[in-house]
Order: structure tokens, then sequence, then C-alpha cells
């Protein structure tokens, strides 16, 4: 019987945890995606604040402690696409290797492109 009342509680623990968890997502009601968009924005806003050169389209996200979004990256393009979009140098490091498989695309003003 202390068995079964044991593993009761244990599993109305289980789904409490579970209920509250989605309960805390659907607050937030923001995809991965939504959420690297974001942060993308701001990436490339605060890099144009501190004078960094957006115009050859670097990515935002390669070694950047602020950019915490697993198999997503941030980079700066042109639309439409330049020459400049298109060198290895100006693109994530990540995405080229494979290590992530999306990726968030803003202007040099920081406006939204695309994400995939």
């Amino acid at each position: 019987m202390k068995r079964y009342v044991a593993f009761a509680l244990v599993a109305m623990l289980a789904v409490l945890w579970l209920v509250s968890c989605s309960a805390t997502s659907a607050k937030e009601g923001k995809s991965v995606k939504d959420t690297a968009i974001e942060k993308c924005i701001q990436l490339c806003k605060d890099a144009k604040e501190k004078g960094k050169d957006l115009s050859n389209g670097p990515c935002l996200s390669d070694d950047n402690p602020d950019w915490n979004i697993a198999d997503w990256v941030c980079d700066v393009a042109h639309s439409p696409r330049q020459p400049v979009d298109n060198k290895p140098e100006n693109q994530c490091r990540e995405y080229r290797e494979g290590k992530a498989h999306h990726f968030v695309e803003v202007n040099p003003n920081c406006e939204f492109i695309k994400a995939y």
C-alpha cells in the first residue's frame, strides 16, 4: 500500500510539473524561431551602437556570448543579396560547418529579412 501511495504521489508531481512547464511556454507564446529573430535584431542594434561596420554582411552570432540559441545563427545580409553576402568570411561559421541548421538574416539597418 505504501508503495502505491508513493507511486501516486510521484505521478501527481510529474503531471503538475508538466502542466506548469506547458503553461509557461503558452504564456511566453514564442517559438524558438521568434526568439531567434528578436535576439538577432537586438544583436544587430547593439553592434551598430558600438560602431561596427555591417555593410559587409558579417555574422553576428559567431563567438558571441550573447547568442545562446542552439542550432540557429544570426547573419547580416542585403536584400536583394549582394556579392559580399556570398563570401564565406561574411557567413556564419557554425552554419557553414553544419553545426547550426537555421539562420536569421537582418539587413545592415537591423531590419528582418528572413529566417529558415
